[in-house]
């Protein structure tokens, strides 16, 4: 039973993610691949490019969640905690 690429997505962290998306875009950009695969590629950085999105605004609600207090140290820092 073949997987779902959505699934595969959904389960790569950022980086994989965002190196994937790079090696598409480039493809994209050099034209060297026929129309066919170029829309099923783009399809694909797409759905990339959302969990990017995902990914960094799930870390950017964390990062709010640290503020300092007044002798430097940190407070809340529970919200780093991995779910």
């Amino acid at each position: 039973m073949e997987e779902n690429p959505a699934d595969t997505i959904a389960a790569m962290p950022f980086e994989m993610a965002l190196k994937e998306l790079e090696t598409i875009v480039a493809k994209l950009e050099q034209g060297s691949v026929d129309l066919e695969q170029s829309i099923r590629i783009y399809e694909r950085g797409e759905a990339l490019k959302k969990h990017c999105e995902k990914l960094l605004s799930q870390a950017e609600k964390k990062i709010e969640k640290i503020r300092l207090s007044a002798d430097g140290s940190t407070e809340g820092a529970d919200a780093l905690e991995l779910e």
